[in-house]
């Protein structure tokens, strides 16, 4: 290579990196947010997933301020902890960031899962989930959600048991029975057999080769997609009006295709499961810890029960609605546990954001746990304190279920399994946390260490 040749590449290369540089609103030199990238393709990934992301995300804050760069799971990522940020980033100026996942889990979901999409297609699907967990459509299963979570603490009785492990199980349960009705007895085996395999590779790496957690995974999703096209086939043949999920789907006047019906049932059951047996399981770990608030959970929830009449004792909607401690209970373990660390949006173009350039396809993550733990939104955040919502939080600083048009549909489900289930927990049943407990793990929700192992038994 002679000397002009060495010139000419060196001063292309000044050029491309003076106009990256450069790019921005009126051509005008915006910087990148402060921070750091770390190692190639790795980046920082191991050393937020290896560790408390509490301290990750602090030390980051104070040596970077509320918006910084970094690198995780092979992307360019710029974190924000601030109140106002996250509510411009999710809300103000939504139609810049749109949601992404890492590609192994949109091809898992399926392409056209709610997840992945904005605009009109994303407002038809949020229309036909909101139809289907509304109160008023919820309201008429409390009795069938009260007897999955009978069935499923009857059968821990006396038992030592996994936490999170059994809350899964009665997650999906529940999961099935919004999507299916009670039709979901007949299919719960053979979709709960395949799902479990599927979840397995979530977090892989995209390489579909024989013997890989994605290649096993993908031939689980395929059954999964055939067990869907049989169900629809039944409903159709039946020709009967549902009110559950998979009926808003299918009532659609605009109609969806089978392919997108299956996608949608596969993400909401994503969605459904271990975020809420995350949270019911830390919150059975912090009433384990905190007895004098178990004792209150227990006298609201026994006040109830006393109001029944026969052996039967069966929840109605309306006994939901008396629950306002049990309700700030699963407020501050929402804050607290912070089940969902932040939430992975992606610049739909060049964006200026506070005085910073975020680059096309770089991915933009809200940071929750940093603002549930700021003291300037909770004092004492560290503490276990639920009457601190008996006043309203500051507004954008309290969101266990996102914000915006993105913001988790499933909210009052969510909300409603975990109510009856306290209920039925606290009045009949007591339990003990075996081995010691003050450990976190990280895959990737933060759980309490082993999955809390707890030994159960009735109230005599």
């Amino acid at each position: 290579m002679d000397s002009t040749t060495i010139f000419c590449f060196l001063f292309c290369s000044f050029l491309f990196l003076s106009l990256l540089k450069s790019r921005g609103s009126g051509g005008r030199r915006l910087p990148l947010p402060p921070g750091s990238l770390g190692w190639p393709y790795i980046g920082e990934t191991l050393q937020l997933y290896s560790q408390n992301p509490n301290v990750f995300f602090a030390s980051k804050v104070r040596k970077y301020g509320s918006i910084f760069k970094t690198h995780i799971l092979g992307c360019p990522c710029v974190m924000i902890s601030s109140p106002e940020a996250a509510r411009h980033v999710l809300v103000t100026r939504a139609h810049l960031f749109k949601p992404t996942y890492p590609a192994s889990k949109e091809r898992m979901l399926g392409k056209q899962a709610i997840f992945f999409h904005q605009g009109e297609y994303h407002a038809k699907l949020r229309r036909l989930v909101m139809r289907a967990f509304t109160p008023e459509s919820i309201r008429n299963i409390v009795s069938d959600i009260e007897s999955v979570a009978v069935e499923s603490l009857k059968s821990w009785e006396g038992q030592l048991v996994n936490t999170f492990q059994e809350m899964k199980t009665y997650t999906f349960n529940v999961a099935l029975l919004s999507i299916f009705g009670k039709d979901e007895v007949l299919y719960r085996e053979d979709l709960k057999r395949c799902y479990c395999i599927l979840e397995k590779g979530y977090n892989s790496m995209p390489i579909n080769l024989p013997g890989t957690l994605f290649h096993k995974s993908m031939k689980a999703r395929k059954e999964l997609a055939r067990i869907l096209a049989d169900i629809l086939s039944i409903r159709r043949q039946m020709n009967q009006n549902h009110t559950d999920l998979l009926g808003s789907f299918m009532g659609d006047k605009e109609g969806l295709t089978d392919e997108q019906v299956a996608d949608n049932i596969i993400g909401v059951i994503f969605a459904a499961r271990d975020t809420t047996a995350s949270v019911l399981t830390w919150i059975l770990k912090y009433l384990a810890e905190n007895p004098s608030v178990l004792q209150v959970v227990t006298e609201e929830q026994e006040a109830i029960r006393g109001e029944k009449c026969g052996e039967e004792k069966i929840l109605s909607w309306a006994d939901t609605k008396k629950m306002p401690i049990t309700s700030r209970v699963i407020q501050e373990t929402h804050r607290i546990a912070s089940i969902l660390s932040f939430t992975f949006r992606e610049a739909v173009e060049d964006v200026e954001f506070e005085g910073y350039l975020i680059p096309k396809g770089w991915k933009v993550l809200p940071l929750f746990r940093n603002i549930h733990h700021s003291p300037d939104n909770f004092p004492q955040p560290e503490k276990f304190d639920p009457s601190r919502f008996e006043v309203a939080p500051k507004p954008n600083t309290f969101l266990p279920f996102g914000s915006g048009t993105h913001s988790c549909p499933g909210n009052e489900l969510a909300k409603l399994e975990i109510l009856i289930f306290i209920h039925h927990l606290t009045t009949m049943y007591r339990w003990s946390v075996v081995g010691p407990q003050n450990g976190i793990q990280y895959g990737p929700f933060a759980l309490p260490q082993n999955g809390l192992p707890i030994r159960f038994s009735l109230k005599r």
